[in-house]
């Protein structure tokens, strides 16, 4: 689990079980070194999240800095059972970017319009509170899907991905991502057919 630094930027090679086994050792043992590990890892990610979906590289910085305080405070909280820890900590960091856009008096973002468009085909917008559970709602039924469509909506919602990226970090072809994007959106817009928000 070697870092590598490039231009200032953290690159490494951390699987999410590894990724996974920081996390779950910051709750056990409160270790600095390895919350620096989660920092260098998740901080040049989270800054490109969260300028995408509106912030100002100002803004982006007091976020990563909540979300790692955060992570800090309830690293022990974390059960791998129930998620990866890119999807725990991109979580926290998407509540605390609604948080402040809501208190800001923002319009919702780039993923945010995704659920509420692609997954639920609505045409209006929803409030933030609505996307909040709706968000939940996602989480709990992620697990529904296919391993292989599940991974796929994880890495263009929380990691913000393209499908070309998808594709290159899977080795897929680009059509085999475009069709398991839209048979788990299909998959997932039925699934939330009943949910109440």
């Amino acid at each position: 689990m070697q870092l590598k630094s490039n231009d200032g930027e953290s690159e490494n090679c951390l699987t999410s079980a590894e990724l996974s086994g920081l996390l779950q050792s910051l709750g056990e043992h409160r270790s600095r070194d390895v919350f620096r590990q989660l920092f260098e890892f998740f901080a040049p990610r989270l800054k490109t999240y969260f300028l995408k979906g509106g912030a100002t590289a100002e803004l982006s910085e007091e976020l990563i800095q909540e979300t790692f305080v955060i992570v800090w405070r309830k690293a022990e909280m974390f059960d791998s059972r129930k998620a990866s820890a890119s999807t725990w900590i991109y979580t926290i960091a998407r509540n605390l970017r609604i948080d402040r856009f809501r208190k800001e008096r923002r319009y919702l973002y780039k993923d945010d319009q995704f659920f509420a468009n692609e997954l639920v085909g609505e045409g209006s917008q929803l409030d933030d509170h609505h996307q909040s559970q709706l968000s939940e709602q996602v989480e709990k039924v992620l697990p529904l899907l296919p391993a292989e469509q599940s991974k796929i909506i994880k890495l263009a919602f929380y990691e913000d991905a393209s499908h070309s990226k998808i594709a290159q970090h899977l080795e897929l072809p680009l059509g085999t991502v475009k069709s398991r994007m839209r048979l788990a959106l299909a998959r997932l817009r039925k699934l939330l057919e009943g949910v109440e928000l």
